[in-house]
């Protein structure tokens, strides 16, 4: 069987189940003793040996097999789930991920696994419990992390023999530590002078090239002791844990039998698996899909079809969103037609293609949704771990999850809620020992809420935690120099909160790997401005703050307010007019060079858009009544001089290609049904 066809549906169910193991393992932390939790965890990780070992990718099967000989334990009540346990497995989960992502990247999904399997047979054997310090392990038998060649073998075997020691080592590096290769080096140098390296993996070379994730292990041998070893190894600075195992006869001669626990689970499980992964029906090979649902209607006799899924290229969605594109604009064209023609039968025709057209906007558009589901379900586990390192108690409540948003949305969010979430963590919700002393419970709770609202997606982070104060704020955006004293006393408390946006402000008292370097929340504003949306922060001392970011459906199809400047067109986008007004010459006043006009009990900044895109046959100062189209990011708002409306469409959104990239104020461009073509407004680029 010819398996490279079969990669990405491998690469696609391998990332399923570690998602469900993720979401299980969270799940069994929380409820124990629920065996049942165990069993579905079990099952996930023996699907994922069987796939992987008919893959070929040994390592990934051979990790799964030592997490499944803890789970086995677990599920027959043999063992019972501690902290120590649950970190292994954790940490199997993060290493199997990694070695998808590489597989994802073109590589082979191989990865130095060696402390994770000595920590993973502890647990089976028992000796976790009576290790000395975290770290340094032993352990009767050495980690099969390294494979020796018949020479080496001889080498290890005769020293033995002639009264020397000989030791398995595993060296792991702090994960913050910036130059492994020569902290490496370091640890190479200290062990040279006491005995000799026989074999390293990586390899010397390999390692010098920093190409190595956190760890290396080698074959040593010597005359001094193990503990002497230890304390010269951890003396290096930026190593985390060294675990030194002694090799004798017996268990090195496991050394020159060959691995065949890959190849058992290989044939345990092949048959199973390849027919699992064997479609009924030739297809062709699939990259970079996403998935499609259509939910079957129920059977003429009652019984209910359950829900099929399809694997859908995306380059094919994408090729179907542009062909409808340009069905959208001969549409339009036709409308135009028929309307200049005046036949009743040509328009009763283009009217019904264009309820035919709607209907298939509609799905074309629903294909492209994706549950927000898809990002959601990766914050549970780093709430998790960071609450961990933070030493404090997070509950994640996550509702709406099956909000649904268009895929290109959905591609940019994650890092925006990453950090967003990060600082809810960090900054919102206080230490055990703070919220008690507040009266509150001692574990906090984040919200993480989506829901449709109109033709928006929203998204809100909310937590009970420390809140944002006014006088912090203020005393950081004044020495920053983000706003004057006499700026500051007038600024409302949503303004005041909106200041954590600027670029670079931190309020943070030091810095952390987690927060506190002055970057996050401007980057989160940027990206979120860029995807046409736009988020804001309350907050009530003491009791907490949310943070609600306002989203579009789609970036593809946008309704939009078709304007006239002299022969020119032009679009705005709906979603960020307030309202549009006509005004007279005489409303317009001057402020220090700048254009102003009374607006709802306050004054707004006047754009002249003529001005702004040197429009060559239209000039505002010549007319003494000028269309204006009030637009708005966040709290602030602007009026826009126009000279003429020509109603509202729905429009397709068409880049400008790399030649016309970085327009000031334009965001892409679209084509009318006179064929024409009009550029787009990006309010937000006006707004400063």
């Amino acid at each position: 069987m010819e398996l490279s066809q079969y990669l990405s549906m491998f690469i696609d169910e391998s990332k399923e189940h570690l998602q469900s193991l993720n979401e299980n393992l969270l799940n069994l932390e929380s409820n124990p003793q629920d065996i049942s939790i165990v069993h579905n965890i079990f099952r996930s990780a023996h699907t994922l040996k069987g796939m992987s070992a008919t893959m070929g990718f040994e390592d990934i099967a051979a990790l799964t097999h030592e997490m499944e000989n803890v789970l086995d334990l677990v599920r027959n009540s043999k063992i019972e789930m501690n902290p120590f346990i649950f970190d292994c497995i954790f940490k199997s989960l993060d290493s199997l991920e990694s070695m998808v992502e590489d597989i994802i990247q073109g590589g082979t999904g191989k990865a130095d696994v060696s402390p994770i399997v000595v920590s993973l047979r502890s647990i089976v054997t028992g000796d976790y419990k009576t290790a000395q310090a975290p770290a340094l392990t032993t352990a009767k038998e050495p980690a099969k992390g390294i494979e020796v060649d018949e020479f080496q073998f001889s080498i290890l075997q005769q020293s033995i023999d002639s009264g020397f020691l000989v030791f398995y080592i595993e060296v792991s590096v702090n994960e913050n530590c910036v130059l492994k290769a020569a902290r490496a080096y370091m640890v190479f140098d200290a062990l040279e002078r006491m005995g000799e390296i026989v074999k390293a993996t990586p390899s010397v070379q390999e390692i010098e090239q920093e190409k190595f994730d956190r760890s290396f292990s080698l074959y040593f041998i010597s005359k001094v002791d193990q503990v002497t070893l230890e304390r010269e190894i951890l003396n290096v600075s930026e190593i985390q844990s060294a675990v030194i195992i002694t090799v004798d006869s017996e268990s090195l001669a496991e050394l020159s039998r060959p691995r065949n626990e890959v190849e058992a689970a290989r044939q345990e499980i092949a048959a199973a698996v390849a027919e699992a992964i064997t479609p009924a029906v030739s297809v062709e090979p699939i990259h970079n899909a996403e998935p499609v649902t259509a939910v079957a209607k129920p059977a003429a006799g009652g019984a209910p079809v359950a829900s099929r899924t399809i694997r859908v290229d995306i380059e094919r969605l994408d090729a179907l969103m542009n062909l409808f594109s340009e069905l959208l604009i001969d549409r339009v064209r036709l409308e135009q037609l028929a309307s200049e023609v005046k036949r009743n039968d040509l328009t009763e025709t283009v009217e019904h293609m264009s309820r035919v057209s709607s209907d298939l906007q509609n799905i074309v558009l629903k294909l492209r949704m994706v549950p927000v589901d898809s990002v959601f379900n990766r914050f549970p586990r780093m709430i998790r771990d960071l609450a961990k390192s933070l030493d404090k108690k997070v509950d994640l409540v996550i509702t709406g999850a099956e909000t649904e948003l268009d895929r290109t949305v959905i591609d940019e969010i994650g890092d925006p809620l990453v950090h967003l979430l990060r600082n809810a963590v960090d900054h919102g919700i206080e230490s055990i020992s703070d919220r008690l002393a507040a009266g509150k419970n001692e574990q906090g709770t984040i919200q993480l809420r989506a829901f449709h609202s109109g033709n928006h997606v929203f998204i809100e982070i909310e937590e009970d935690g420390k809140g944002i104060y006014r006088e912090k704020v203020l005393k950081t955006a004044l020495k920053n120099g983000l706003v004057t004293a006499e700026q500051a006393a007038k600024l409302s408390d949503l303004e005041v909160y909106n200041l954590l946006f600027a670029s670079g402000f931190s309020t943070a008292e030091k810095i952390s790997d987690i927060s506190g370097r002055g970057v996050g929340l401007d980057v989160v504003k940027t990206k979120i401005q860029m995807l046409g949306g736009h988020v804001q922060v309350d907050s009530k001392p003491g009791f907490g703050s949310k943070f609600s970011v306002q989203l579009p459906l789609t970036l593809s199809i946008i309704s939009a307010m078709l304007v006239r400047l002299g022969s020119e067109k032009y679009a705005i986008p709906l979603s960020s007019i307030v309202e549009t007004s006509a005004i007279q010459k005489n409303q317009i006043r001057n402020i220090h060079g700048n254009k102003m006009v009374e607006y709802r009990n306050t004054v707004i900044p006047l754009v002249s858009l003529s001005t702004l895109f040197n429009v060559p046959d239209f000039n505002e100062d010549l007319e003494e009544e000028t269309e204006i189209v009030v637009v708005r990011k966040g709290d602030k708002q602007v009026a826009l001089m126009v000279d003429e409306f020509i109603g509202q469409q729905e429009i397709v959104l068409k880049t400008l290609g790399k030649y016309l990239s970085g327009l000031f104020a334009i965001s892409g461009a679209t084509i009318l049904g006179d064929g024409q073509v009009a550029l787009i407004i990006d309010p937000n680029a006006l707004i400063k």
